[in-house]
């Protein structure tokens, strides 16, 4: 009987403290996003999974559905049309022990339901109509929830294009309001069906699109790409410990390098047991509210990466290349610049690979102890397992002018665990209008300030962010971003 009140009582504050935190929120940036997954079921893309389902309490996720690509349909390196089954079966057995550490992880049969069978027949075929083009279309239509769907494009985009084809074929009036709902990131264009149909006939709504090539930094070549104080997170030693060993059914079957697996470009000094590739996890970490980001500013960064605006609504990697000219057509392996910099050949040096892929990698330290955290949510109690810092600053935006100080302040910042924490702020350079270099004073403190350089240009701003690590196993960190619009 006293296990029993104990428990009781543990499951009350665990309740209690996201019920505090989530209920009754207005739309905003702390608001549950919704996300659609479209999958190929590539062996990087089972690995992401793995990881995603360990955060399915961060979303209401709404589908799970199996696309073709360039790369893999049904008879062409195909995983197999039930590929996901596996992965969710060993999310059921995990769940019940993740909801004691966040009760907002959804069911596995609320999961089930929405993993359906998309157009895969064939590299960008979007003739047929399928349960999973027509599971987007219901979302997309329904008028009883307004928040933004992100759609997630880890393959292909044929299954989505058919599912807006739908739309526009039966539901013309509702286009407009469909397209206010919609926000795209994709992982490279992995068929032509973004540039054929979608971009032609849905344009002129300037949805928010992100296509990335920086999730190289976690794919296939992370070794080539991470720089040497991130290399110890992705090798055997801290796979095993953290992850692949002793952590449940779910972590058991993430797919790291095995006996004669390799890099996509043939190197073969991996070990068994290193991180493999998860180059589409960036399209989810994007959307996970660490307090770092803002998804509807894309060029602000967060631990998905950070974009710049190259024509209307559409965002792409920043080029650390002077007068760089981005390709009208598609961003993909022929022509995505990070792709083209691995290839033999290539004039880029290793300096601007590092800054191209720094949006992804400055966090890979970070993003890994994460994923440990997530691992041990799967086999231990709430008392065993850490949990991140929750961060508050006094203000978001600060209105200043040249020449006067700015206080900062992260008083409120707690953590559920009770564990010391440690307080860094810094100036998010590449975020910002304002390109100089503040001095920020008592920057390891709860509270600190700078001094406005009298030089500062009016209508510039600075973005400050309060980065807080708690003392934990794995130490977690969380942020909140502090915008000083100079007058």
């Amino acid at each position: 009987m006293k296990n029993f009140l104990i428990s009781f009582i543990l499951a009350a504050v665990v309740c209690s403290f996201y019920s505090v935190t989530f209920a009754n929120e207005k739309p905003g940036p702390d608001e549950k996003p919704r996300v659609i997954v479209v999958s190929d079921g590539e062996v990087d893309d089972q690995c992401s999974l793995v990881r995603f389902l360990l955060y399915a309490n961060e979303w209401d996720i709404e589908g799970i559905i199996t696309t073709s690509s360039q790369y893999h349909w049904q008879g062409h390196n195909w995983a197999g049309d039930n590929w996901a089954q596996p992965y969710l079966q060993a999310y059921a057995r995990v769940q019940p022990n993740l909801v004691k550490h966040d009760p907002r992880y959804p069911s596995a049969e609320y999961l089930q339901a929405r993993t359906l069978p998309g157009n895969v027949k064939a590299e960008g075929e979007m003739d047929d109509v399928t349960p999973g083009s027509e599971l987007i279309v219901k979302v997309l239509l329904d008028e009883s929830d307004n928040r933004p769907v992100w759609l997630q494009a880890w393959g292909g985009t044929n299954t989505i294009a058919r599912a807006l084809k739908t739309v526009e074929e039966k539901h013309p009036e509702k286009m407009e309001y469909v397209a206010n709902k919609l926000r795209f990131f994709f992982i490279w264009e992995q068929d032509p069906t973004y540039q054929e149909y979608i971009r032609p006939h849905w344009g002129k709504y300037q949805i928010l699109t992100i296509i990335s090539d920086q999730f190289w930094a976690i794919a296939y070549e992370w070794k080539r790409i991470q720089p040497a104080e991130m290399l110890p997170y992705f090798e055997a030693a801290w796979m095993n410990e953290h992850i692949l060993k002793n952590h449940g059914p779910l972590t058991a079957l993430y797919k790291a390098h095995a006996e004669g697996s390799y890099g996509l470009l043939g190197d073969t000094d991996f070990n068994v047991g290193d991180f493999r590739s998860e180059g589409d996890s960036p399209a989810f970490l994007y959307t996970i509210n660490t307090g770092l980001g803002n998804p509807e500013s894309p060029d602000w960064g967060s631990w998905g990466g950070r974009y710049v605006q190259v024509r209307d609504n559409t965002w792409l990697d920043p080029v650390p290349v002077a007068g760089y000219i981005y390709p009208e057509g598609r961003w993909y392996t022929g022509s995505a610049w990070g792709r083209n910099s691995m290839r033999e050949g290539t004039q880029t040096t290793k300096e601007q690979r590092l800054e191209y892929f720094k949006p992804i990698w400055r966090w890979s330290d970070v993003l890994q102890n994460d994923f440990a955290a997530r691992a041990d949510w799967s086999v231990k109690s709430f008392e065993e397992a850490n949990h991140p810092p929750r961060v508050k600053v006094a203000h978001s935006t600060i209105k200043a002018k040249p020449g006067e100080k700015v206080r900062l302040s992260a008083h409120g910042t707690t953590d559920p665990d009770g564990d010391k924490l440690q307080y860094r702020w810094w100036q998010y350079q590449e975020a910002g209008s304002y390109k100089g270099v503040i001095e920020i004073e008592s920057a390891n403190d709860q509270d600190a300030f700078f001094t406005l350089p009298k030089d500062a240009p009016r209508g510039t701003s600075i973005h400050l962010v309060a980065e807080v690590t708690d003392s934990g196993t794995p130490a977690l960190t969380r942020y909140q971003r502090v915008i000083v619009d100079i007058e």
